[in-house]
């Protein structure tokens, strides 16, 4: 790989729509390019839940290949850090992030967007949405129409989480609990550690921020993580 390349993001779940089994099955292997100066490198994230052969990711890199008509490799990485991570070193020239670390990856290291996805409407964002049980005191002010006193609740409350960087179950909503003085950020604001100590002293010690793999990651998990 020409390690000269510009990082790109492609803050976006697939590069085609017409390039189907884009995701990552642990225990297979990827091809390497034989030529390193003409060689496009894709950081794509490990999925342990993904182990059908069939959804390999090689066959993203295969057939981009074709495309573009350039040797394509795969770089396993395991979180969207590591993305970050792969591309800020360039240890990859793409990869795929969602809007929050993304966004993140900008500001803080100056990483582009090249292509993001749409949304049938043609829409490219989507709404975070907080869930709390109906029977709670967060639900009842919320139903009351007392937004604020839903928000003030929260605190010492167990937090689910979908991951440490994710956009609509981290970032979005701790951004704004932040901004409207709800939260009182925890170490140095301008370092993204600081989140996760921000969101265990505002919520709860036991607050989950998943990592990838594990029970309580993404949406489903952080949804099985409020039901439990």
């Amino acid at each position: 790989m020409n390690r000269n390349k510009t990082s790109i993001f492609l803050a976006t779940l697939m590069l085609a729509a017409c390039i189907p089994g884009c995701i990552f099955s642990p225990g297979i292997e990827y091809s390497e390019c034989s030529d390193d100066d003409n060689c496009l490198v894709i950081a794509f994230e490990l999925k342990e839940e993904y182990k059908n052969t069939d959804e390999s990711p090689q066959k993203l890199a295969d057939r981009l290949g074709e495309l573009i008509d350039q040797e394509v490799e795969i770089y396993p990485v395991t979180s969207p850090a590591a993305t970050i991570e792969a591309l800020r070193f360039n240890n990859a020239d793409i990869g795929f992030l969602d809007g929050g670390a993304a966004w993140l990856s900008w500001q803080e290291y100056g990483l582009q967007v090249a292509a993001a996805e749409q949304k049938a409407d043609g829409r490219a964002y989507y709404n975070a949405v907080a869930w709390v049980h109906k029977d709670s005191d967060m639900a009842q002010a919320s139903m009351n129409g007392d937004v604020d006193t839903a928000l003030s609740l929260m605190k010492g409350k167990i937090s689910c989480h979908t991951s440490a960087l994710g956009s609509s179950g981290m970032l979005l909503p701790m951004g704004y609990l932040i901004d409207n003085g709800y939260m009182e950020v925890q170490g140095d604001a301008n370092q993204i550690d600081s989140l996760g100590a921000t969101v265990r002293n505002h919520f709860s010690q036991d607050s989950s921020i998943p990592e990838s793999g594990t029970p309580y990651y993404r949406y489903i998990g952080s949804l099985r993580c409020l039901a439990e």
